[in-house]
């Protein structure tokens, strides 16, 4: 069983559909049904004082989807060789804090160049980099130490 990891997939989830209906918003919002940017004319991905609204909403959405899945397969992956619940909830609650703050502070902050942007990335990193080690850390007998 993984209580831990079952019962961080409803706030994920619920942060993952937001993302979406961001996107989705901006698709009907703008009758743009297919493609990354409301228009060609406004090529401005690069641009982060006026970002284009759907590609920005797209990228939130795809950066959670690039980071959270290997998340959890992480913390399941600790959890089912033992690891202690409390680091792994702490850990699941500074992920979910630094996704949130990577989107509403970072990416949808001022110019999309906020703080919440890097905290987030180094902190996303930190808790990938964290939650291998301490999976490793927990089968280090597999391996003869």
């Amino acid at each position: 069983m993984l209580p831990v990891t079952g019962a961080w997939t409803l706030p994920f989830t619920a942060y993952l559909l937001l993302l979406s209906n961001r996107v989705v918003y901006q698709r009907v919002k703008n009758k743009q049904w297919i493609g990354d940017k409301l228009s060609s004319e406004k090529n401005n991905t690069g641009n982060h004082e006026d970002p284009d609204p759907l590609f920005l909403a797209g990228r939130c959405h795809m950066n959670f989807l690039e980071n959270v899945p290997l998340a959890f397969l992480l913390t399941a992956i600790a959890e089912l060789n033992g690891a202690n619940r409390s680091i792994l909830n702490y850990a699941m609650a500074a992920l979910f804090a630094l996704r949130v703050g990577h989107v509403e502070v970072g990416l949808r902050g001022k110019d999309t160049l906020a703080s919440g942007r890097i905290v987030g990335l180094f902190g996303t990193q930190g808790f990938m980099a964290g939650m291998a080690a301490y999976t490793a850390y927990l089968v280090k007998g597999y391996w003869g130490y």
